[in-house]
């Protein structure tokens, strides 16, 4: 039955990474199409598409008040992608000679700093209501539309 299960998912995997070169491949059809920055596309819309099955999770668990889970959901997706994706994309850029580097504009450093803030202030208590999740939502709006206007 193991045996079964790891053949699927490697399958699964493999179907999912050409699904998503394509993906990659048409950003710069998009925004030249829509008249998108490339910025806006790969900060705001990919992560929407790329992320839907973290979203779909958090929102069933949240709805089931099991807001500790959701919370984990939201917040592991995003310091998997922090932590071990964005470095290990860097070095693999080294050595296959791509200039991947980390060094952000200041606009994007002020909104990844602020982000961070208002999500750590948020979350800090344990709670949560409806007016941070608003707060949340509209912190995510501005990004959005800074970006799109960019």
């Amino acid at each position: 039955m193991n045996f079964y299960s790891i053949i699927l998912l490697s399958i699964v995997t493999l179907i999912i990474s050409v699904c998503a070169e394509y993906l990659v491949d048409s950003i710069e059809g998009i925004s030249q199409n829509w008249n998108l920055s490339p910025s806006f596309v790969g900060l705001i819309l990919l992560p929407i598409v790329g992320n839907a099955a973290e979203h779909v999770t958090a929102i069933t668990v949240a709805l089931k008040n099991k807001m500790d889970l959701a919370i984990g959901v939201a917040l592991g997706s995003s310091m998997q992608v922090a932590l071990m994706v964005i470095p290990f994309l860097v070095i693999v850029g080294w050595i296959i000679d791509v200039n991947l580097s980390l060094v952000f504009t200041l606009f994007e450093t002020l909104s990844i700093f602020m982000s961070v803030l208002i999500v750590n202030q948020l979350i800090n208590d344990g709670k949560s209501n409806w007016l941070e999740g608003a707060m949340l939502l509209s912190a995510y709006a501005i990004i959005a539309i800074a970006y799109w206007i960019m």
